[in-house]
């Protein structure tokens, strides 16, 4: 016997609904999407959501970490924004979607938080 679930609003989402959002300017330009999110094993916070940026049909795509802090969600769009421009994007820490980012490597990550101007998810600077 199934049971039905009511369901109200809540500010949950599944991991796997963010992955493939669309992330948009202020106005509503498209920059990419969110290819997946990067997960804090300890605290369980989400750290970075990585954005597929550029390429054409995945081939020379960027993808770009962001701090999770600097994407806002936007249910007017249905999409998470981000209000930076091309450029700057074209100069951020990125990697190629054949290869990975080294996410062992700390001093990657503060090089990361410096570009975007926000503190890192463990603390300093």
């Amino acid at each position: 016997m199934a049971v039905e679930v009511q369901t109200r609003p809540h500010q949950l989402i599944a991991s796997d609904r963010v992955e493939g959002t669309a992330v948009r300017r202020p106005n509503g330009d498209m920059i990419g999407h969110i290819e997946r999110l990067m997960i804090d094993k300890i605290s369980g916070k989400v750290s970075y959501a990585v954005l597929s940026f550029g390429g054409f049909l995945g081939i020379g795509t960027n993808l770009i970490p962001l701090p999770w802090g600097k994407l806002h969600y936007n249910p007017k769009f249905e999409a998470y924004e981000l209000d930076i421009e091309d450029d700057e994007l074209k100069r951020a820490p990125s990697f190629r979607a054949d290869k990975d980012f080294d996410w062992g490597d700390r001093s990657q990550e503060a090089e990361l938080h410096r570009f975007y101007g926000v503190p890192p998810y463990w603390g300093g600077f």
